[in-house]
C-alpha cells in the first residue's frame, strides 16, 4: 500500500491543502457542514492529503459518495490512502487509548480496502 502510493506521484499544479481534515476540525449546524477549523497545517502541494478523512470519518457507501462527488483518479485515491496510513502509523501507539484504537480502527479499514481493489 505505501509503494503503491510512492508509486501514484502528483504531477499536477499545486493547490492549496488544509493537512489536517479531521472530524474535530469540521464545524456542523444543523447536520450540514458549516466550517472548516484549524489552518494550522495548511500548505500548497498534492491535495489528496485532504482524502484522509474518507478513512477516518467516512466508511462504505459514505466513502465512495464522497470519492465520486470530489471526481477524483485512482492515483490520488491510491496518495490519500498513503497519507491515511502514514498518519495511523505514527498515531498506533498514543498513550491515549481512544487514539490508539481509532488508529488501529483506520488500519483496518485501509488494509481492507486495500486487498479487495487489488
Amino acid at each position: 500500500m505505501w509503494q503503491a502510493a510512492l508509486d501514484a506521484t502528483w504531477a499536477g499544479p499545486p493547490v492549496w491543502f488544509h493537512g489536517d481534515i479531521a472530524y474535530g476540525n469540521l464545524l456542523v449546524r444543523d447536520g450540514r457542514l458549516a466550517a472548516v477549523i484549524d489552518f494550522g497545517c495548511c500548505g500548497v502541494g498534492d491535495p489528496a492529503c485532504d482524502t484522509v478523512i474518507a478513512w477516518t470519518l467516512l466508511d462504505g457507501a459514505s466513502r465512495a459518495a464522497f470519492r465520486d462527488a470530489l471526481g477524483l483518479d485512482d492515483a490520488a485515491w491510491t496518495r490519500g490512502r498513503g497519507w491515511a496510513l502514514w498518519k495511523a502509523l505514527i498515531t498506533l501507539d498514543e498513550p491515549d487509548p481512544e487514539r490508539a484504537a481509532a488508529a488501529r480502527h483506520v488500519l483496518g479499514e485501509l488494509l481492507t480496502e486495500h486487498t479487495v481493489s487489488h
